[in-house]
Protein backbone atom coordinates (compact mmCIF):
# COMPACT_ATOMS: atom_id res chain seq x y z
CA UNK A 1 0.00 0.00 0.00
CA UNK A 2 2.97 2.36 0.45
CA UNK A 3 2.97 2.96 -3.31
CA UNK A 4 -0.01 5.31 -3.07
CA UNK A 5 0.12 6.49 0.56
CA UNK A 6 2.72 9.27 -0.07
CA UNK A 7 0.26 11.06 -2.35
CA UNK A 8 -2.78 10.46 -0.15
CA UNK A 9 -3.05 14.04 1.12
CA UNK A 10 -3.08 15.30 -2.46
CA UNK A 11 -5.63 12.70 -3.52
CA UNK A 12 -7.85 13.39 -0.52
CA UNK A 13 -7.89 17.12 -1.22
CA UNK A 14 -8.51 16.46 -4.91
CA UNK A 15 -11.38 14.05 -4.28
CA UNK A 16 -13.24 16.06 -1.65
CA UNK A 17 -12.72 19.50 -3.19
CA UNK A 18 -12.53 18.57 -6.88
CA UNK A 19 -14.03 20.84 -9.54
CA UNK A 20 -17.81 20.72 -9.54
CA UNK A 21 -19.28 17.39 -10.62
CA UNK A 22 -22.79 18.73 -11.02
CA UNK A 23 -25.03 15.90 -12.17
CA UNK A 24 -27.64 16.19 -14.90
CA UNK A 25 -31.03 14.52 -14.54
CA UNK A 26 -31.28 11.43 -16.78
CA UNK A 27 -34.68 12.13 -18.43
CA UNK A 28 -37.08 14.97 -19.24
CA UNK A 29 -38.73 14.42 -15.85
CA UNK A 30 -37.56 17.47 -13.86
CA UNK A 31 -39.92 17.19 -10.89
CA UNK A 32 -37.37 15.97 -8.33
CA UNK A 33 -36.91 19.38 -6.73
CA UNK A 34 -40.47 20.72 -6.70
CA UNK A 35 -42.95 17.84 -7.10
CA UNK A 36 -41.39 14.51 -6.04
CA UNK A 37 -44.67 12.55 -6.38
CA UNK A 38 -44.46 13.31 -10.10
CA UNK A 39 -40.80 12.27 -10.25
CA UNK A 40 -40.72 8.91 -8.47
CA UNK A 41 -42.50 5.87 -9.83
CA UNK A 42 -44.87 4.31 -7.29
CA UNK A 43 -44.69 0.79 -5.95
CA UNK A 44 -47.56 -1.63 -5.37
CA UNK A 45 -47.93 -2.26 -1.64
CA UNK A 46 -50.17 -4.51 0.43
CA UNK A 47 -49.57 -3.84 4.11
CA UNK A 48 -51.80 -5.27 6.79
CA UNK A 49 -54.54 -5.89 4.23
CA UNK A 50 -54.48 -2.37 2.80
CA UNK A 51 -53.41 -1.94 -0.81
CA UNK A 52 -51.72 1.29 -1.88
CA UNK A 53 -49.38 2.75 -4.51
CA UNK A 54 -46.99 5.03 -2.59
CA UNK A 55 -44.61 7.12 -4.67
CA UNK A 56 -42.23 7.14 -1.70
CA UNK A 57 -41.26 3.57 -2.60
CA UNK A 58 -39.44 4.87 -5.67
CA UNK A 59 -36.99 6.88 -3.60
CA UNK A 60 -33.49 5.91 -2.45
CA UNK A 61 -33.16 4.15 0.90
CA UNK A 62 -35.15 1.88 3.20
CA UNK A 63 -38.51 2.63 1.62
CA UNK A 64 -40.05 -0.78 0.91
CA UNK A 65 -41.53 -3.79 2.71
CA UNK A 66 -42.98 -2.16 5.84
CA UNK A 67 -43.03 -4.27 9.00
CA UNK A 68 -44.67 -3.47 12.29
CA UNK A 69 -42.25 -3.78 15.19
CA UNK A 70 -44.01 -2.95 18.43
CA UNK A 71 -45.54 0.45 17.94
CA UNK A 72 -43.18 1.33 15.11
CA UNK A 73 -43.17 0.60 11.40
CA UNK A 74 -39.80 -0.26 9.89
CA UNK A 75 -39.03 -0.51 6.20
CA UNK A 76 -36.82 -3.56 5.79
CA UNK A 77 -36.17 -3.57 2.05
CA UNK A 78 -33.52 -1.21 0.72
CA UNK A 79 -33.84 0.51 -2.66
CA UNK A 80 -30.44 1.44 -4.06
CA UNK A 81 -31.45 3.95 -6.70
CA UNK A 82 -34.09 6.33 -7.99
CA UNK A 83 -37.11 5.04 -9.95
CA UNK A 84 -38.03 7.86 -12.33
CA UNK A 85 -41.46 8.05 -13.96
CA UNK A 86 -41.82 8.48 -17.73
CA UNK A 87 -43.32 11.72 -19.00
CA UNK A 88 -43.81 10.58 -22.60
CA UNK A 89 -45.98 7.61 -23.67
CA UNK A 90 -47.30 6.58 -27.06
CA UNK A 91 -51.04 5.91 -27.67
CA UNK A 92 -50.57 2.30 -26.51
CA UNK A 93 -49.05 3.43 -23.22
CA UNK A 94 -45.46 2.45 -23.96
CA UNK A 95 -42.89 4.89 -22.55
CA UNK A 96 -40.93 6.95 -25.05
CA UNK A 97 -38.56 8.83 -22.73
CA UNK A 98 -34.93 9.08 -23.73
CA UNK A 99 -32.51 8.10 -20.95
CA UNK A 100 -29.30 10.15 -20.86
CA UNK A 101 -25.95 10.09 -19.07
CA UNK A 102 -25.92 12.05 -15.82
CA UNK A 103 -22.26 13.07 -16.29
CA UNK A 104 -19.30 12.73 -18.66
CA UNK A 105 -17.70 9.30 -18.70
CA UNK A 106 -17.05 6.06 -20.56
CA UNK A 107 -19.54 3.24 -21.13
CA UNK A 108 -18.21 0.34 -19.07
CA UNK A 109 -20.92 -2.24 -19.69
CA UNK A 110 -24.08 -2.86 -21.70
CA UNK A 111 -26.12 -6.01 -21.06
CA UNK A 112 -26.28 -8.50 -23.89
CA UNK A 113 -29.85 -9.55 -23.01
CA UNK A 114 -32.72 -8.16 -20.97
CA UNK A 115 -33.70 -11.39 -19.20
CA UNK A 116 -30.53 -12.11 -17.24
CA UNK A 117 -31.01 -9.74 -14.31
CA UNK A 118 -33.65 -8.04 -12.17
CA UNK A 119 -32.28 -4.87 -13.73
CA UNK A 120 -33.42 -6.04 -17.16
CA UNK A 121 -31.47 -4.26 -19.88
CA UNK A 122 -28.97 -1.94 -18.21
CA UNK A 123 -26.01 0.31 -18.97
CA UNK A 124 -23.09 1.18 -16.68
CA UNK A 125 -20.94 4.30 -17.16
CA UNK A 126 -17.60 4.97 -15.47
CA UNK A 127 -16.85 8.47 -14.20
CA UNK A 128 -13.32 9.30 -13.02
CA UNK A 129 -13.61 11.99 -10.38
CA UNK A 130 -10.73 13.12 -8.21
CA UNK A 131 -8.69 10.06 -9.12
CA UNK A 132 -11.44 7.59 -8.19
CA UNK A 133 -13.90 5.58 -10.30
CA UNK A 134 -17.63 6.08 -9.79
CA UNK A 135 -20.23 4.15 -11.80
CA UNK A 136 -23.70 5.26 -12.80
CA UNK A 137 -26.18 2.54 -13.70
CA UNK A 138 -29.39 2.84 -15.78
CA UNK A 139 -31.78 -0.11 -15.60
CA UNK A 140 -35.04 -1.46 -17.10
CA UNK A 141 -34.27 0.05 -20.51
CA UNK A 142 -36.43 -0.94 -23.47
CA UNK A 143 -33.38 -0.49 -25.69
CA UNK A 144 -29.76 0.66 -25.46
CA UNK A 145 -27.99 2.72 -28.08
CA UNK A 146 -24.41 2.78 -26.79
CA UNK A 147 -21.59 0.25 -26.60
CA UNK A 148 -18.77 -0.52 -24.17
CA UNK A 149 -15.78 1.78 -24.47
CA UNK A 150 -17.80 4.65 -25.93
CA UNK A 151 -17.11 8.10 -24.50
CA UNK A 152 -20.23 9.99 -23.47
CA UNK A 153 -21.00 13.44 -22.13
CA UNK A 154 -23.66 14.53 -19.68
CA UNK A 155 -26.89 14.38 -21.68
CA UNK A 156 -25.71 11.79 -24.22
CA UNK A 157 -28.64 9.46 -25.07
CA UNK A 158 -28.10 5.94 -23.75
CA UNK A 159 -31.40 4.26 -24.58
CA UNK A 160 -35.16 4.35 -24.11
CA UNK A 161 -36.94 3.99 -20.76
CA UNK A 162 -38.82 0.73 -20.40
CA UNK A 163 -39.96 -2.07 -18.12
CA UNK A 164 -37.51 -4.92 -18.70
CA UNK A 165 -36.48 -6.94 -15.68
CA UNK A 166 -38.39 -8.46 -12.79
CA UNK A 167 -41.31 -6.98 -10.90
CA UNK A 168 -42.44 -4.16 -13.19
CA UNK A 169 -44.94 -3.81 -16.00
CA UNK A 170 -46.05 -1.17 -18.48
CA UNK A 171 -47.99 0.85 -15.90
CA UNK A 172 -44.93 1.01 -13.63
CA UNK A 173 -42.39 1.60 -16.41
CA UNK A 174 -39.43 3.64 -15.17
CA UNK A 175 -35.67 4.04 -15.33
CA UNK A 176 -33.82 2.96 -12.21
CA UNK A 177 -30.67 5.09 -11.76
CA UNK A 178 -27.80 4.51 -9.34
CA UNK A 179 -24.42 6.09 -8.59
CA UNK A 180 -21.97 3.54 -7.16
CA UNK A 181 -18.59 2.68 -5.78
CA UNK A 182 -16.86 -0.38 -7.28
CA UNK A 183 -16.04 -3.17 -4.84
CA UNK A 184 -13.65 -5.76 -6.29
CA UNK A 185 -11.85 -6.61 -9.52
CA UNK A 186 -11.83 -10.22 -8.19
CA UNK A 187 -15.63 -10.31 -8.01
CA UNK A 188 -15.99 -13.26 -10.36
CA UNK A 189 -13.83 -15.42 -8.09
CA UNK A 190 -15.87 -14.35 -5.04
CA UNK A 191 -19.14 -15.01 -6.87
CA UNK A 192 -18.04 -18.45 -8.00
CA UNK A 193 -17.13 -19.42 -4.45
CA UNK A 194 -20.44 -18.25 -2.99
CA UNK A 195 -23.14 -18.93 -5.60
CA UNK A 196 -24.10 -21.78 -7.89
CA UNK A 197 -26.07 -19.53 -10.24
CA UNK A 198 -24.22 -18.12 -13.27
CA UNK A 199 -22.86 -14.59 -13.28
CA UNK A 200 -23.82 -13.11 -16.66
CA UNK A 201 -22.41 -9.64 -16.03
CA UNK A 202 -18.78 -10.05 -14.98
CA UNK A 203 -17.52 -7.39 -12.58
CA UNK A 204 -20.52 -5.20 -13.41
CA UNK A 205 -22.94 -7.48 -11.64
CA UNK A 206 -25.05 -5.30 -9.34
CA UNK A 207 -23.65 -7.12 -6.31
CA UNK A 208 -20.24 -5.59 -7.07
CA UNK A 209 -21.54 -2.01 -7.08
CA UNK A 210 -22.64 -0.26 -3.88
CA UNK A 211 -24.77 2.86 -4.19
CA UNK A 212 -24.31 6.22 -2.55
CA UNK A 213 -27.40 8.32 -1.80
CA UNK A 214 -27.94 9.79 -5.26
CA UNK A 215 -31.17 11.47 -4.18
CA UNK A 216 -29.40 13.35 -1.39
CA UNK A 217 -26.55 14.28 -3.74
CA UNK A 218 -28.93 15.84 -6.28
CA UNK A 219 -30.63 17.84 -3.51
CA UNK A 220 -27.30 18.92 -2.01
CA UNK A 221 -25.96 20.05 -5.38
CA UNK A 222 -29.07 22.13 -5.98
CA UNK A 223 -28.04 24.19 -2.94
CA UNK A 224 -24.27 23.96 -3.48
CA UNK A 225 -23.00 22.81 -6.92
CA UNK A 226 -19.52 22.29 -5.46
CA UNK A 227 -20.62 19.21 -3.47
CA UNK A 228 -18.72 16.18 -4.81
CA UNK A 229 -19.58 12.50 -4.84
CA UNK A 230 -16.65 11.73 -2.53
CA UNK A 231 -17.77 14.45 -0.15
CA UNK A 232 -21.28 13.00 -0.18
CA UNK A 233 -19.91 9.57 0.76
CA UNK A 234 -17.81 10.91 3.61
CA UNK A 235 -20.75 12.87 5.04
CA UNK A 236 -23.15 9.89 5.05
CA UNK A 237 -24.43 8.79 8.45
CA UNK A 238 -22.58 5.80 9.96
CA UNK A 239 -24.47 2.57 10.60
CA UNK A 240 -21.86 0.08 11.85
CA UNK A 241 -18.13 -0.68 11.90
CA UNK A 242 -16.30 -3.89 11.15
CA UNK A 243 -12.70 -4.89 11.88
CA UNK A 244 -11.08 -7.13 9.27
CA UNK A 245 -7.67 -8.85 9.43
CA UNK A 246 -4.74 -6.70 8.35
CA UNK A 247 -3.88 -9.03 5.47
CA UNK A 248 -7.12 -8.07 3.67
CA UNK A 249 -6.48 -6.83 0.14
CA UNK A 250 -8.42 -3.54 0.71
CA UNK A 251 -8.78 -2.75 -2.99
CA UNK A 252 -11.53 -0.35 -1.91
CA UNK A 253 -8.82 1.90 -0.39
CA UNK A 254 -6.64 1.68 -3.47
CA UNK A 255 -9.56 2.88 -5.60
CA UNK A 256 -10.85 5.40 -3.03
CA UNK A 257 -7.83 6.53 -0.93
CA UNK A 258 -9.88 9.41 0.49
CA UNK A 259 -11.72 6.80 2.59
CA UNK A 260 -8.63 6.51 4.80
CA UNK A 261 -8.81 8.39 8.08
CA UNK A 262 -5.11 7.79 8.76
CA UNK A 263 -2.97 9.26 5.95
CA UNK A 264 0.01 7.01 6.71
CA UNK A 265 -1.05 3.67 8.18
CA UNK A 266 1.30 0.73 8.52
CA UNK A 267 1.77 -1.34 5.38
CA UNK A 268 -0.01 -4.21 7.12
CA UNK A 269 -1.69 -3.20 10.38
CA UNK A 270 -3.12 -5.74 12.80
CA UNK A 271 -6.53 -5.00 11.32
CA UNK A 272 -8.53 -2.49 9.32
CA UNK A 273 -11.64 -0.94 10.84
CA UNK A 274 -14.21 -0.05 8.19
CA UNK A 275 -17.17 2.22 8.85
CA UNK A 276 -20.26 1.46 6.78
CA UNK A 277 -23.56 3.21 6.17
CA UNK A 278 -26.71 1.34 7.18
CA UNK A 279 -26.91 -0.21 3.70
CA UNK A 280 -23.22 -1.16 3.43
CA UNK A 281 -21.58 1.80 1.70
CA UNK A 282 -17.95 2.10 2.94
CA UNK A 283 -17.56 5.54 4.55
CA UNK A 284 -14.16 5.46 6.23
CA UNK A 285 -11.22 3.15 6.84
CA UNK A 286 -8.54 3.30 9.53
CA UNK A 287 -5.70 1.07 10.67
CA UNK A 288 -6.26 -0.61 14.03
CA UNK A 289 -4.16 -2.43 16.62
CA UNK A 290 -7.04 -4.86 17.25
CA UNK A 291 -6.12 -8.43 16.38
CA UNK A 292 -8.94 -10.36 14.68
CA UNK A 293 -8.93 -13.70 12.90
CA UNK A 294 -11.99 -12.87 10.79
CA UNK A 295 -14.27 -9.83 10.25
CA UNK A 296 -16.14 -8.80 13.41
CA UNK A 297 -18.56 -5.98 14.25
CA UNK A 298 -16.92 -3.40 16.57
CA UNK A 299 -19.81 -0.92 16.75
CA UNK A 300 -23.39 -0.68 15.53
CA UNK A 301 -25.85 2.17 15.86
CA UNK A 302 -28.74 1.43 18.20
CA UNK A 303 -31.93 2.49 16.43
CA UNK A 304 -34.25 0.76 18.88
CA UNK A 305 -35.16 -2.03 16.48
CA UNK A 306 -33.38 -5.27 15.48
CA UNK A 307 -30.26 -4.46 13.48
CA UNK A 308 -31.10 -6.74 10.58
CA UNK A 309 -34.11 -4.57 9.64
CA UNK A 310 -31.95 -1.56 8.80
CA UNK A 311 -28.64 -3.14 7.69
CA UNK A 312 -29.93 -5.23 4.77
CA UNK A 313 -29.60 -8.27 7.07
CA UNK A 314 -25.83 -7.75 7.28
CA UNK A 315 -25.75 -7.28 11.06
CA UNK A 316 -27.89 -9.18 13.55
CA UNK A 317 -28.65 -8.49 17.19
CA UNK A 318 -30.03 -5.42 18.92
CA UNK A 319 -29.01 -2.61 21.23
CA UNK A 320 -25.35 -1.60 21.27
CA UNK A 321 -23.97 -4.96 20.13
CA UNK A 322 -24.23 -6.95 16.95
CA UNK A 323 -22.53 -9.55 14.83
CA UNK A 324 -22.29 -10.30 11.15
CA UNK A 325 -24.80 -12.70 9.64
CA UNK A 326 -23.56 -15.30 7.17
CA UNK A 327 -24.71 -12.95 4.41
CA UNK A 328 -22.99 -10.05 6.14
CA UNK A 329 -19.69 -11.91 6.45
CA UNK A 330 -19.82 -12.77 2.77
CA UNK A 331 -20.48 -9.11 1.90
CA UNK A 332 -17.66 -7.74 4.09
CA UNK A 333 -15.23 -10.23 2.59
CA UNK A 334 -16.06 -8.86 -0.86
CA UNK A 335 -15.76 -5.20 0.19
CA UNK A 336 -12.43 -5.72 1.95
CA UNK A 337 -10.91 -8.31 -0.37
CA UNK A 338 -10.55 -10.90 2.38
CA UNK A 339 -11.09 -14.03 0.31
Amino acid sequence: MHRFIPTLAILLTSALSAPAQTLALPTDNRSLFDAPPQFFQFVDRNFEGEKSTPWEGGQFGFVRDPRRIGRSIAYARFHEGLDIKPVHRDPRGNPQDEVRAIADGTVAYVTAASNQSNYGRYVVIRHDWGGSPFYSLYAHLASAGVSSGQRVQAGTPLGILGYTGAGIDQRRAHVHVELNLFLSSRFESWHGANFTTPNHHGVFNGLNLIGLDLQALYLAQQKNPAVTAAGAVRSTESGYRVAVPGDADMEIVKNYPWLLDDPRPADRPASWEVTFSRWGLPLAVKASDMVVSQPVVTWVKDSGIPHYTYTRSIVTGSGSTGKLTAEGLRFVKLVCGWF
